[in-house]
């Protein structure tokens, strides 16, 4: 695990100010600081994953040049940058990654990001021109906060740590507390529940400058390197070609994530995790290396048979399992872990982890497994669904392949002309809509104090009008959802040691993915074509063709579980009243926090909203 910080500017205060940042950083391993002779101060905690973690090292330093970076990365294709770099092949092996990025800031400059593959968030120093070059990889796998206040920039790999630095504001931004209340999807791309400090978007590189020209003020210049809009179509192949391509791409994402101590997969059942996970038993066997330990969602089963319901859940993962000969851990959240999510903070990131993936973590890291490698995020890749084809189709005119999809799919006519017509015939009446929709979804929420929904506007985020596979999957990647699901895995695993990988957001899988004509998404009858053709012969063709999304065996006990932890939440909250308490409707919330009630009419999502806000 790695951690980097930095600070610019900030007079005699920034030794003090970069201990803070340091010592909020704690969790990530020894910490190791720069004083550059400009007295930038820069520092990085880090502590390797594994004995053959050759990435371990966040700090590298070339005196002549006057550089110096810190890095939060892991690279991949690492073979092709090193022949692009001309590093030598006896060096290549124990070349840490922050030495590599070094080397490629030297050769490219600010166009380094361009040419790297993997997660990475990294700031360099250039002595000679007296300016912070700072990058985040195209995905948001690796976090990257920062404040700038006009004299001086403050940056670092959690929230937490920048909110330390002395003078730094933590007063909330009061509308994304609102999106965040009322269930309403804000935008995460570069804001945070706190006014002043702010995110590097992915795909994004800024540039800070302390003491520019005569005013003695920091100059930042932001520039989006990554643009997936750009991506070329593919030449016209044929089904067997593209899976073919794609098997390959898949096998090298996989490959490249399995360095780094004790490998474990998650297993859900589903294609992308089932396919990482029979990927990664494959590879790791072909090394000598012993077989991942599978990680479920679902309750053990303690020798007793399954519900009825419940069965088909088991019998997906089990055929997986059998197949490649892996030993499946079942597992979920008690009261006790429950509790645990409620009490966090919600502002920041971790705070919002899934609860189910909270029982993974804690059993893979009491098993000494120190990467996870997980399908998450698939669906924004060459797992997505095709949405946006039946808008094609309407559009373009091929009406009866409309008709046929439409009746494959087996779509709600009323859904049908609210997502799919609607904003392709009368955009501003969309719009409206949605913004109809964000304002009677803060009043119908109960646990938002009215006095205050109506004084804050709530963020609403531009309804896209879904026009074709590649603009819809353009979209998906850019709207900041990703950014912020990578930001709450990465702060929450950090305290576990446990690192969590994801195969099929490469960037090699995202260029290629972009790439492919709609047909190889959807199919009459199946979505995720190219997937689940490419996989037919690799997974349980049960596994592979399964439609049916469902999956009452991992909701129910976690239903239960919250039951049971509402009343103790009820009682710790009348205890002591919260600081935050202002922005809720507390009588709307107490009365809600009753198991019987919450067992009748489930609403897991607005509650847990409101409990991770409280500070109780």
């Amino acid at each position: 695990m790695k951690a980097v910080c930095g600070i610019l500017g900030g007079g005699l205060d920034a030794g003090k100010a970069l201990a803070a940042l340091l010592d909020a950083l704690a969790d990530y391993g020894p910490e190791h600081r720069v004083r550059t002779d400009d007295g930038v101060r820069l520092g990085c905690r880090y502590a390797p994953a594994g004995d053959s973690d050759v990435s371990a090292s966040a700090l590298a330093v070339d005196p002549e040049a006057g550089l110096v970076v810190v890095a939060d990365a892991r690279l991949d294709a690492r073979d092709a940058l090193c022949d692009a770099l001309r590093v030598p092949h006896p060096l290549r092996a124990g070349l840490a990654d922050a030495d590599l990025l070094l080397r490629a800031f030297t050769h490219w400059g600010e166009a380094s990001p361009a040419h790297l593959v993997g997660d990475f968030a990294f700031a360099a120093w250039d002595g000679r021109r007296g300016a912070l070059f700072c990058a985040r990889d195209p995905i948001g796998a690796r976090p990257f906060y920062y404040t700038l206040d006009g004299e001086r920039f403050v940056f670092a790999s959690s929230v937490e740590a920048v909110l330390a630095a002395p003078g730094v504001s933590d007063a909330l931004d009061e509308a994304m507390v609102v999106a965040s209340l009322s269930s309403m999807r804000p935008d995460m791309r570069s804001r945070t529940f706190y006014r002043v400090v702010h995110k590097l978007s992915a795909g994004h590189a800024l540039t800070v400058e302390p003491n520019a020209g005569r005013t003695g003020r920091v100059r930042v210049r932001m520039e989006r390197y990554w643009r997936p809009e750009q991506t070329p179509m593919a030449l016209t192949a044929s089904d067997d070609a593209h899976a073919e391509q794609f098997l390959d791409l898949y096998g090298k994402a996989v490959r490249d994530r399995l360095c780094g101590g004790s490998v474990g997969v998650h297993l859900s059942g589903g294609l992308d995790s089932s396919s990482v996970a029979v990927l990664s038993a494959r590879e790791l066997r072909r090394q000598g290396r012993p077989a991942p330990p599978a990680f479920s969602w679902l309750p053990a089963l303690d020798g007793t048979p399954p519900k009825r319901e419940h069965a088909r859940e088991y019998a997906l993962i089990e055929a997986v399992c059998e197949q490649e000969g892996l030993q499946v851990f079942h597992g979920a959240p008690g009261p006790e872990e429950v509790m645990d999510v409620l009490r966090r903070d919600g502002t920041l990131p971790g705070g919002s982890f899934s609860l189910n993936e909270e029982v993974v973590l804690r059993r893979a890291a009491a098993m000494g497994v120190r990467v996870i490698l997980s399908g998450a995020g698939g669906d924004h890749c060459v797992s997505f669904n095709g949405r946006g084809h039946l808008a094609h189709l309407l559009l373009s005119g091929r009406w009866r392949a409309l008709a046929a999809e439409h009746r494959a799919q087996n779509a709600a006519a009323w859904r049908f002309l609210v997502c799919i017509v609607l904003p392709l015939l009368h955009p501003a009446l969309a719009e409206m809509h949605n913004r109809w929709r964000t304002g009677l979804s803060v009043r119908r929420r109960w646990f938002i104090n009215l006095e205050f929904a109506r004084r804050a506007k709530p963020l609403v985020m531009p309804m896209a009008r879904p026009i074709g596979v590649r603009r819809t999957q353009l979209h998906s990647l850019q709207d900041g959802r990703l950014g912020e699901f990578q930001d709450q895995w990465r702060a929450r695993s950090v305290r576990s040691g446990v690192e969590y990988r994801f195969p099929l957001l490469d960037r090699r899988l995202l260029e290629f993915a972009l790439s492919l004509p709609p047909e190889q998404f959807r199919r009459p009858g199946h979505n995720r074509w190219l997937m689940r053709h490419a996989l037919r012969h690799i997974l349980p063709p049960e596994v592979c063709w399964n439609r049916r999304k469902d999956d009452p065996a991992r909701t129910e006990p976690l239903m239960d579980a919250t039951a049971e932890a509402l009343p103790v939440v009820r009682r710790l909250i009348l205890g002591r009243v919260p600081s935050r308490a202002f922005y809720i409707d507390m009588p709307s919330l107490l009365e809600h926090l009753d198991a019987d009630r919450f067992r009748a009419v489930p609403q897991p999502a607005p509650l847990g909203a409101a409990l991770r806000f409280l500070d109780f």
